[in-house]
């Protein structure tokens, strides 16, 4: 293949290109020199530690921040171009989190994704209509669709948000956070969907989420950033926690005392799972 078309087919698979990104929050520098390509089909999960840059680095992409340095083209198009009207899906923290006091089925729920300024006041199409429906039937939930949101599971409410995403026929959807009071059951569920849209429906997923080890069975490819990019590569290389350590600057603390031990003695490991995994993240 002649290297002109081979650059020209990688050029119209590249959804997501950022390019020298830097981003003050407060007066503070969040993100600093991101480099990042995403290509149609792929999942990818971003971690990270708390304050490390994560959920500014979506908003910025999705043009709710704006960066200070830098450039960010979705599908060829600025953040907030009318060009990306029902291309990107958005599912944040609270996304199921609705009020009690809110009723709303499922259906209509997810019908709030097919809305938008051009078709805000207009009755629903035959096309809005069959795009709710086969968002609904994609995350299982067709035996539901009629029943209140606050009457589901946190998982089956997740399938929700996620099938309002879908209706709006996003092909790249960014998620942070999406697995926060999911029991286990609903999580590998969920996870299982979000797979199954890539490689079935050519969706493009970008994953925020501190549930490190359901990253790693999951994605196809890990980024981990603190403020800026210490690892973006296929998950199955992803650093052991001993390299994660080393890629966060973070020193073992009982190195000298481990000099004069018995050299048998095993090392606890320098980083453990629990702190990316705890507490949501404050950006």
């Amino acid at each position: 293949m002649p290297p002109e078309i081979s650059a020209e087919i990688e050029s119209e698979s590249v959804i997501l290109d950022v390019a020298d990104l830097s981003v003050s929050r407060s007066g503070k520098i969040v993100l600093k020199d991101i480099n990042l390509k995403i290509k149609r089909g792929e999942f990818v999960g971003l971690v990270g530690p708390n304050g490390s840059g994560k959920t500014t680095l979506l908003l910025t992409i999705l043009g709710i921040l704006k960066n200070q340095r830098g450039t960010i083209n979705l599908y060829g198009n600025k953040p907030m171009s009318r060009k990306l009207l029902g291309k990107i899906g958005w599912v944040s923290q609270a996304a199921s989190n609705l009020p009690r006091h809110v009723k709303i089925t499922v259906q209509e729920l997810v019908r709030l994704g097919t809305i938008n300024a051009e078709n805000m006041f207009l009755r629903l199409s035959r096309y809005r209509r069959e795009s709710v429906n086969r968002a609904i039937e994609m995350v299982g939930l067709q035996d539901l669709q009629h029943t209140d949101v606050s009457r589901l599971s946190g998982g089956q409410r997740q399938r929700a948000v996620i099938a309002r995403a879908l209706a709006s026929n996003a092909d790249f959807i960014l998620f942070d956070e999406p697995l926060v009071g999911v029991d286990r059951d609903s999580r590998n569920s969920l996870l299982k969907l979000l797979d199954k849209l890539c490689h079935d429906e050519n969706k493009t997923i970008l994953m925020v989420s501190h549930d490190l080890t359901a990253m790693l069975q999951t994605t196809h490819r890990m980024i981990y950033l603190e403020e800026s990019i210490k690892f973006d590569g296929p998950t199955e290389e992803f650093p052991d926690l001993a390299s994660l350590a080393s890629l966060r600057g973070i020193q073992h603390v009982h190195e000298h005392e481990h000099s004069h031990h018995d050299s048998n003695h095993e090392t606890p490991p320098a980083v453990h799972l629990g702190k990316l995994d705890e507490n949501k993240e404050e950006e």
